[in-house]
């Protein structure tokens, strides 16, 4: 009588061929294809700063949005030139260059993503992060262009926005630079985050630079040179 056919057994301690995308893949293997990603590392600290962006997105789209038109009462000069007004993406900013981390880069394209969904009026919009992370050094820039009915109350709306979301304090006015329009910077916190906030708003934009690590004073002392590089007029 024949005896039972069982298959060869592997031996101990040897490693048993695991199916793609289960427990034994690679580690670092294509997190698409099912494995595991890499861990983060760890002072970037990209995890709150993805936090963050998503908070400034909520108060640049909240409610109905920026209000842009235009009333037979407005000043035809300033429409005009409100018009030609863009807020662009400068290849650096402030001596610091775009930052290339995948999952920030992402976030870039997304908050501009949802400001173009949210203000379809908008003539541009940007969002972009400067700098470097684990150094501790990033600015995060978020704007949108188009003729302001109001553009006190814009900014006072987004102010206001942030000061539940992000904490905001002590927002007071400062100089506005050569582009006109008002301006107010203060102090920030988010996930833990120090955060120096300034915001501006023109007949021709609204606009907000928030620079992580820092202080609202701190913010403020490189604020004019900032908008200045992201706010254009033909």
């Amino acid at each position: 009588m024949s005896q039972p056919h069982h298959p060869p057994q592997p031996e101990y301690g040897s490693a048993t061929p695991q199916p793609s995308g289960m427990p034994g893949q690679p580690y670092g293997a294509d997190p698409m294809a099912g494995g595991f990603a890499p861990p983060p590392k760890k002072k970037s600290g990209v995890g709150k700063v993805l936090l963050i962006v998503l908070a400034v997105v909520l108060v640049l789209c909240v409610g109905g949005g920026i209000a842009i038109w235009a009333t037979v009462k407005d000043d035809v000069g300033e429409v005009v030139e409100a018009t030609k007004t863009r807020v662009v993406a400068p290849e650096t900013l402030n001596g610091r260059p775009k930052v290339t981390e995948p999952a920030l880069v992402a976030a870039s394209e997304q908050m501009a993503a949802e400001i173009k969904k949210d203000v379809p009026e908008a003539t541009s919009q940007v969002g972009g992060f400067y700098g470097d992370p684990a150094k501790n050094d990033l600015v995060m820039i978020v704007g949108v262009s188009g003729v302001m009915a109001d553009p006190q109350k814009e900014m006072n709306d987004a102010i206001s926005a942030i000061s539940g979301q992000l904490g905001a304090t002590n927002m007071a006015a400062v100089e506005p630079g050569p582009l006109g329009g008002d301006a107010k910077c203060g102090d920030g916190s988010s996930e833990g985050v120090k955060l120096g906030i300034c915001v501006w708003a023109d007949r021709g934009s609204l606009g907000m630079v928030v620079i992580y690590f820092k202080t609202g004073k701190e913010a403020e002392a490189e604020f004019g040179t900032i908008r200045a590089a992201i706010e254009q007029r033909n």
